[in-house]
């Protein structure tokens, strides 16, 4: 996501005001100085609200242990090793994604991916929305129809090609055992997730090669089944570059199973702060993925919407 060359203001207009007197002045700065000495000043940082993103890789989206904790406390890791040696595990679950990621495409389902900037008051203040059914013509090939994309409210960022392209590729990332070699894989411990037991491990690219997107941050891997039920991270790298900024959001993306022992992504969330050059804009992201149904030479597709600009809204 880029910044619009426009100049941001971040400090609200005042209107004028009559001016005061002298005994007015001197109670309210009576009162401001009382003030003061009962609250602790307010930053400006903290008046805008956003998520802590550092904490989220270690927390549990939903339920907590017994309710020992409280909401606060991160989850904790266990430093338990796996059932099976590490190397083992991952080349398993690798395997195990290269069979989801065969499965995934034989399905059609509906994807809403929204994405809105926030001002000072914890408001949208700007949004894109589309939401598409991804479908198969008659022949088999895989494509995405618009169904609806009203038109996009966004003034301070702009969405670029490689910010669609990781809606198709790294939110709801897959680590085949065929991307496997790209990265670099570090085991961090156990974590329970809901019901589920998990293996948790840090992931991150070994290089990053000219034009390539990749994935860098964690993933929890069911210790059962050795499929990905969630990761938490961003895709990589920002692009900086004659004077133009891309920057991408942190990321969850969480994972449900839909068909047999294969887990598919289901829900996708960030609330975080691009920081560019020309000031920081706090955005939120979702992107959901609803009505998976296994493709089948009965469905009646009609004619695909193609938007090459992501900003315009398509024509029917």
């Amino acid at each position: 996501m880029s910044a619009q060359n426009l100049e941001v203001i971040a400090t609200p207009f005042a209107p004028a005001r009559p001016p005061r007197s002298a005994r007015t002045k001197a109670a309210l700065y009576c009162a401001a100085v009382a003030a003061a000495m009962l609250f602790p000043a307010i930053s400006t940082k903290a008046q805008l609200p956003t998520l802590d993103v550092s904490k989220t890789a270690s927390q549990t989206p939903t339920k907590k242990d017994d309710g020992a904790s409280s909401p606060d406390e991160p989850a904790k890791i266990s430093t338990k090793p796996p059932d099976i040696p590490v190397d083992q595990v991952i080349k398993k679950f690798g395997e195990r994604e290269l069979e989801f990621k065969k499965e995934r495409d034989n399905y059609t389902y509906t994807q809403t991916f929204v994405v809105q900037t926030i001002d000072y008051n914890g408001r949208a203040d700007g949004e894109y929305r589309m939401t598409s059914d991804i479908l198969f013509t008659p022949e088999g090939k895989r494509y995405e129809k618009v169904i609806s994309a009203p038109a996009p409210t966004l003034e301070r960022i702009q969405l670029s090609q490689q910010d669609l392209d990781d809606v198709e590729h790294v939110q709801p990332f897959v680590l085949t055992s065929d991307e496997l070699p790209k990265y670099d894989v570090t085991y961090v411990g156990r974590e329970a997730l809901d019901e589920l037991g998990t293996y948790v491990f840090d992931v991150k690219p070994k290089k990053i090669e000219k034009n390539q997107r990749y994935f860098q941050g964690r993933i929890w891997v069911d210790d059962r089944d050795l499929n990905i039920v969630k990761t938490d991270g961003k895709a990589v790298p920002d692009i900086i570059k004659h004077g133009n900024e891309n920057i991408f959001p942190r990321f969850e993306t969480f994972r449900e199973n839909i068909e047999g022992h294969f887990w598919f992504p289901t829900y996708t969330r960030s609330d975080d702060e691009l920081h560019f050059s020309t000031g920081a804009v706090h955005m939120r992201m979702t992107i959901k993925y609803a009505n998976y149904k296994r493709f089948g030479s009965t469905i009646k597709i009609g004619p695909a919407i193609e938007t090459k600009d992501p900003q315009q809204k398509p024509q029917n």
